[in-house]
């Protein structure tokens, strides 16, 4: 009795795994820079929230924030904004007014080293 095999080939399956590993080494890369892109939108959207929120303090106030913590208490943020390249809260770097003679929060920056895919510093932000 012979029997006829229903099955694949080992070369069938390695023709198939190499059509795979092509098509992979195509779309990885751009979905790692896709997400990297994503970052950097909502970098920029955290950062624009937080200094709409210290210009309104300000405006408010006449004072400028003493910490990031204030926005949060004083409700004008829901909660501390996560720095995503960082993936914290606690990396923002604190720019302090102009005005030697105040103090408190004028502005701020990411914490993250390195640069973004326009070739600027995340810092410079």
């Amino acid at each position: 009795m012979h029997r006829t095999g229903r099955g694949f080939t080992l070369i069938e399956l390695l023709v198939v795994l190499a059509i795979i590993a092509t098509l992979l080494t195509l779309a990885v890369p751009r979905y790692f820079q896709h997400v990297e892109r994503s970052k950097e939108a909502v970098l920029r959207e955290n950062l624009a929230t937080v200094r709409n929120a210290i210009d309104q303090y300000h405006a408010d106030t006449g004072a400028w924030p003493a910490s990031l913590e204030v926005l949060v208490e004083k409700r004008y943020l829901r909660r501390l904004p996560t720095d995503p390249i960082t993936e914290t809260s606690d990396s923002w770097q604190i720019v302090p007014p102009p005005d030697a003679d105040t103090t408190g929060i004028y502005d701020l920056h990411s914490g993250a080293d390195g640069t973004a895919l326009d070739g600027s510093a995340y810092a410079e932000w």
